[in-house]
């Protein structure tokens, strides 16, 4: 069995044994047409890793706090799916010029108070950032939350997220790339 394939199957077994608020059971895997349509709509795709939780595991309901966001579908009265979070958050990156959202910066987990957990599907690792948008500047308010998905997965099964009391003021590093990433997305 392959690495892959392990963390697949730790991240299912804790999915099934986990519940994070207001997801009372699991919800069913998406087929290869859903991720496709969230691809076409989103005009990239989505890391491996990430496209394999939502196509084997379950669309959404499961990880770090509130749990990954639904790919296209929200649920009643839920949380934005994470398709339709992001081109709202383009969009409103457009209308203002001082809080840009970069491109193929996908968010994937709230964590409340605007805060997200966001996979950058320009890296095939998807390198996951948090966007904690209580800053002073927008610039300040990304930061690398792992350097991989796979990472970050390993984070939560093992309970070391910045994000678990135990690591009460664990730093994280600013992302470097939100200026060049967002200032090419200004200019076209």
């Amino acid at each position: 069995m392959t690495e892959f394939e392990q963390l697949l199957d730790r991240v299912a077994d804790k999915a099934r044994t986990t519940h994070p608020w207001g997801w009372p059971v699991l919800p069913a895997p998406v087929d290869e047409a859903a991720v496709t349509r969230a691809e076409s709509a989103l005009g990239f795709a989505l890391p491996p890793l990430l496209a394999a939780l939502y196509l084997r595991i379950g669309d959404g309901g499961f990880g770090p706090e509130y749990g990954l966001l639904p790919l296209l579908d929200s649920p009643p009265a839920g949380e934005p799916a994470a398709v339709t979070q992001y081109l709202a958050n383009r969009k409103s990156g457009r209308k203002d010029p001082e809080w840009p959202w970069p491109d193929h910066v996908l968010p994937i987990s709230h964590w409340g108070c605007g805060m997200y957990a966001c996979v950058d599907c320009r890296t095939t690792e998807g390198t996951v950032l948090l966007y904690e948008p209580n800053a002073d500047e927008a610039d300040h308010a990304w930061y690398v939350d792992a350097p991989t998905l796979t990472e970050w997965l390993h984070a939560w099964l093992d309970g070391t997220g910045w994000y678990e009391e135990c690591n009460d003021g664990m730093d994280l590093v600013p992302w470097t790339e939100f200026q060049i990433r967002t200032r090419a997305a200004q200019a076209s």
